[in-house]
């Protein structure tokens, strides 16, 4: 098994949800810009997206695939159909029950993100977030559908899924914003109508692919048969693994809590252009974090079972020395390169020059942490393969905790503003990255190979020079004026991008360092 070449598969599904996301907060921000409309937008969305990392793509997923996959192997697919039926009655009145209430508890529930939101902000914020509220019913629905799409190896529909997502929240925005206007509406509603068809339609689209392999569940609608379904083992058994799960994706979602109020406390349009990078952070952390994450999990977990601990070792080993050589630049990048970025994405429309400054101050945050941002990725699932989930855990309530007291030195105290945010967040990871990997070789299951020293300095030195030509190319241009030719200003930053790229690797390749070395690696 091709490692490298099995991650760039995954990415290649996850590079096209990552395009179509961010063009989809290029249209947002041309739009409607970067204020307290758009704030209020950041908070009701994050709401709906807060529940369902915590009760579908997060804890419900770990807990779901694995005992499915259990079944699968244990039982047959009879009686996995059986473990189906049940956990969808109960998923879907659940989730019934959350929605009912959360949209009667809209206006506490962007009280606890957005305290700082002006009334009129706040009040549309309440609209957005109830419209948007059943989201979280669909998305649920749908990992249910992923995680047994996935069992069966059926991983297209569940990959393409969130482009869907993404192209509807684009239509909506372009095709309804101006109809909403005519009507007397507020036009950035119609994000939040974007955002409630992109959970229709890739609960749609899931259909079709269950009915091909005759797994569509069958939900019972009366109370006799959810009594039934709740008392199914299996049920019994997700809601126990959910549990510590629960802890775990908790543990990042009250950080974002705490983090969304922050940036509405620093002024008027902060949460968008915290949102606005971390979008353009998202793309090296899901193109190699995860995609890595992804491929090694199972290698991982295999060498873990049978006992090899020099592969599993190697394998992190591999891991590790792909994340220096390939993220390393990137944070270069993001902090030498980072307004040239964020003005030939973002700057056009509604989107001002002062919007470009702030956001690219907090895409240079991000940049710091990058590092320990996409290392955690290949950090954490060594733990999870050697069954051990609460490591992890600790470390992140320690990081939580650590990530707030930053954000009191940089936000409140040093008043940086929203790169103090993202400067916290980055060093936050750092340290989790760090301890994780301390833990691991106090555990000795990972002794790094030979030959670290020399090829960490010679990769330093090629991303140093690459910064340095990024850092004289983003200070001989004015990026920003430039946007009055966009075709102009689009061409200098292709040529800036190979050059640097092309730059990077020759040196690498004068210095000795055989990226074949790691394309081949299995």
């Amino acid at each position: 098994m091709n490692l490298l070449r099995t991650a760039s598969v995954v990415s290649v599904f996850t590079l096209m949800s990552r395009i179509t996301g961010l063009v989809r907060e290029q249209m947002i921000a041309a739009l409607f810009g970067a204020n307290a409309l758009t704030d209020a937008y950041q908070v009701a969305f994050r709401i709906p997206n807060m529940f369902r990392r915590l009760f579908a793509e997060g804890a419900f997923s770990q807990a779901f695939v694995p005992a499915l996959a259990a079944a699968r192997a244990r039982d047959g697919d009879e009686a996995t159909h059986g473990l189906i039926d049940a956990v969808s009655t109960v998923l879907v009145w659940v989730q019934i029950v959350i929605c009912v209430v959360g949209v009667a508890a809209a206006p506490l529930l962007v009280l606890a993100l957005g305290a700082s939101l002006n009334d009129s902000a706040h009040e549309a914020a309440v609209t957005m977030t109830r419209w948007m509220f059943p989201y979280i019913g669909c998305m649920s629905l749908v990992a249910l559908s992923a995680g047994i799409l996935n069992t069966w190896k059926r991983f297209v529909v569940p990959a393409v899924t969130p482009v869907l997502f993404n192209l509807s929240s684009i239509a909506a925005g372009y095709g309804l914003s101006p109809l909403l206007a005519s009507w007397g509406y507020r036009p950035i509603y119609s994000l939040a109508i974007g955002v409630m068809l992109g959970g229709v339609l890739q609960l749609a689209v899931q259909m079709p692919a269950l009915k091909r392999v005759h797994l569509m569940p069958r939900i019972s609608w009366r109370w006799s048969g959810l009594r039934a379904a709740l008392a199914h083992p299996g049920v019994r058994q997700v809601g126990r693994q959910m549990a510590p799960a629960l802890v775990g994706v908790a543990v990042a979602q009250v950080s974002l809590v705490i983090n969304t109020q922050i940036a509405i406390s620093v002024g008027e349009g902060a949460a968008s252009w915290l949102t606005y990078a971390d979008r353009l952070m998202e793309f090296p952390i899901a193109l190699l974090g995860v995609a890595l994450g992804v491929v090694l999990t199972p290698q991982l977990s295999a060498a873990q079972a049978k006992g090899d601990g020099q592969q599993y070792s190697d394998l992190l080993d591999w891991g590790l020395r792909l994340v220096l050589l390939l993220a390393l630049p990137c944070a270069v990048a993001l902090l030498v390169f980072a307004e040239p970025l964020v003005a030939v994405l973002y700057q056009r429309g509604a989107f001002q020059a002062a919007d470009v400054h702030h956001t690219a101050q907090a895409v240079m945050g991000y940049g710091v942490g990058l590092m320990g941002l996409v290392g955690v990725k290949i950090l954490a699932p060594g733990y999870y393969a050697r069954l051990d989930t609460r490591t992890p855990v600790r470390v992140a309530i320690l990081v939580l905790v650590l990530t707030q007291i930053l954000n009191g030195v940089f936000v409140f105290w040093l008043g940086i503003g929203v790169a103090g945010l993202s400067l916290s967040i980055g060093l936050g990871a750092v340290v989790n990255a760090g301890l994780l990997l301390v833990g691991l070789r106090k555990l000795g299951s990972y002794k790094p190979a030979p030959g670290w020293f020399w090829f960490a300095l010679r990769v330093v030195l090629a991303s140093a020079a690459m910064g340095a030509l990024q850092w004289w190319l983003a200070h001989h241009f004015d990026w920003v004026a430039l946007g009055q030719h966009e075709l102009v200003r689009a061409g200098w930053m292709a040529v800036s991008l190979a050059g640097s790229a092309v730059l990077y690797f020759a040196l690498l390749m004068l210095s000795g360092i055989q990226v074949r070395h790691f394309i081949k690696r299995t």
